[in-house]
């Protein structure tokens, strides 16, 4: 790990114009220190946000819930409103990491947990996320956990998150502050960035941009469901999640984890509800470019689909 300097930040207008000068925010540290040890990032400065009193859940004017940036991800999932009126959060919240580290982890930090794959992380190979310009070391290597839809030719990584999916299924926004003192509402659908060119840009941040909180709207009445596949039981990635709401007039909406560089979910998907788990599988992988490694997670994805269909099927 490369030397750097602490400071704690008073408020929120103190981070921001730090991180205006090039600090770096940390909160919870599970992915940001991991990568300081690795010097994969190598911040000068880092500015703890965790004493801003953002850490409160809270109920919006409009019948949603206002979840701090800094609530941990082990709060959240126990909260008594997110248990009862959004359920997918809690159950995508819990099938994440381990209880260790959604003790430390805050829902910013989860968020904006870098797009990764095993040639990010090791310095030996070429990575545009990590070099931009360098390549892309799984285009021809190892590729069986990594995206395959949405991707390009400078970056096949697939996005880490669970939450973030579950977020993306219930159309949250994220909220926030700039060290102008300009404050923004960005829908979860365009926060995370398609890799394109620039895999090395991941998110619609400007640098030193703090996110305060992230809104829910109002809940959606109906069956949530959280289905993630992986490799083992525990404490890994998913090689595919999905985050389902079936309501109860019918309708139905559906984000996918494990199979691109960001939360997935189209349009086609949820329209394809009624006609089955098959077509909706069809929708969402419309333009997926799988390598011969990972050409399974298409036929994973409709399967997974398949039980979610049959658990609403078989709930009163």
């Amino acid at each position: 790990m490369k030397p750097f300097t602490y400071s704690r930040a008073a408020s929120v207008e103190d981070a921001v114009a730090a991180a205006s000068s090039g600090g770096r925010f940390i909160a919870g540290g599970t992915n940001l220190l991991d990568l300081m040890k690795l010097q994969i990032e190598t911040p000068s400065h880092l500015i703890d946000v965790n004493h801003l009193g953002l850490d409160r859940i809270e109920r919006t004017p409009e019948g949603g819930l206002r979840i701090g940036a800094m609530v941990r991800n082990t709060a959240l999932a126990a909260h008594p409103d997110v248990r009862r009126d959004y359920a997918v959060l809690s159950r995508a919240l819990l099938a994440g990491a381990s209880g260790q580290l959604r003790n430390k982890a805050t829902t910013a930090g989860n968020l904006l947990q870098r797009t990764r794959c095993p040639y990010f992380y090791d310095t030996r190979m070429p990575c545009n996320k990590r070099k931009p310009g360098s390549g892309c070391g799984a285009l021809k290597g190892v590729s069986r956990s990594l995206a395959i839809v949405g991707t390009s030719d400078a970056c096949i990584a697939q996005h880490p998150s669970d939450m973030a999916v579950a977020m993306r299924v219930l159309d949250a926004a994220v909220d926030t502050v700039a060290a102008d003192g300009t404050r923004r509402s960005i829908p979860i659908a365009d926060f995370h960035l398609l890799p394109g060119d620039t895999p090395h840009i991941e998110n619609q941040l400007k640098p030193g941009e703090l996110i305060t909180s992230v809104t829910l709207p109002k809940p959606l009445d109906g069956t949530h469901v959280y289905r993630k596949v992986r490799d083992r039981s525990s404490y890994a990635f998913a090689l595919v999640s999905v985050a389902a709401v079936f309501d109860a007039q019918g309708g139905s909406r559906f984000a996918f984890g494990g199979i691109a560089p960001k939360p997935w979910r189209v349009a086609a998907a949820d329209a394809a509800a009624a006609a089955g788990p098959g077509e909706v599988a069809q929708a969402a992988l419309a333009d997926a470019r799988p390598t011969a490694q990972n050409a399974f997670k298409q036929q994973l994805v409709a399967g997974t689909l398949t039980s979610l269909f049959r658990q609403k099927e078989a709930r009163p």
